[in-house]
């Protein structure tokens, strides 16, 4: 797949280059402030994009910048998800894109959301200080940890139907869930190690805190 990594300006710490797992091929996108953190890691984007509200410093000489008035509809974030679409990129990680402000850690979820909408089959996932999230939406997905790990699974769409989990402490078959209710919080990765899930309809969003 073709995949686009943005940097964004969301809680940084404790995040390590390992953890994005970059490879020759992708697209790196810094908004605003991300441009820190991939400096931090040593990670030359292909394109600088933002108002610059949230950093302020030196930009690297030779590298693309989209500059943004601070009066806009959409967020850094969201512009660098739209170009990114328009782009033909069908793996998209969000790296830092939670903590920090609730209102902004809201929004990124629901741009999870926006790329399941625009953009249905692309992958989608936030890689945070202390969590990751991956949008699932009508497919499967598999994730891994150690035995007893807690992971969740909560519904973004009204509703999400044909909700299947197996590899785990406490399973589901063929169940819905809804966002009214957060039924798939703090499940436990079974002895296997490994969990998936499915959903036939319907927008899920799996989370999986990190390991300490």
């Amino acid at each position: 797949m073709k995949r686009c990594v943005i940097f964004t300006a969301g809680e940084q710490r404790g995040i390590e280059r390992r953890q994005i797992g970059l490879q020759a091929e992708d697209f790196v996108i810094c908004c605003d402030a991300g441009y820190r953190l991939a400096e931090e890691l040593g990670v030359t984007p292909d394109l600088l994009l933002g108002d610059f509200d949230s950093y302020t410093g030196p930009l690297p000489e030779g590298i693309p910048v989209k500059r943004y008035i601070r009066d806009k509809d959409d967020t850094d974030t969201a512009a660098a998800v739209k170009y990114a679409l328009a782009e033909g990129y069908d793996s998209l990680l969000l790296v830092a894109a939670l903590g920090g402000r609730l209102d902004h850690l809201i929004g990124n979820l629901q741009i999870l959301a926006y790329i399941a909408k625009q953009a249905p089959g692309t992958q989608a996932e936030i890689l945070g200080a202390h969590e990751r999230v991956w949008l699932l939406d009508e497919g499967s997905l598999t994730i891994r940890g150690k035995a007893e790990s807690t992971f969740s699974v909560l519904c973004h769409s009204d509703t999400a139907t044909g909700v299947t989990i197996t590899g785990a402490r406490f399973p589901l078959e063929n169940a819905t869930l809804t966002n009214a209710f957060p039924l798939g919080v703090s499940n436990r990765i079974g002895e296997g190690r490994e969990v998936t899930v499915s959903v036939e309809s319907g927008i899920l969003f799996v989370i999986l805190p990190k390991e300490i």
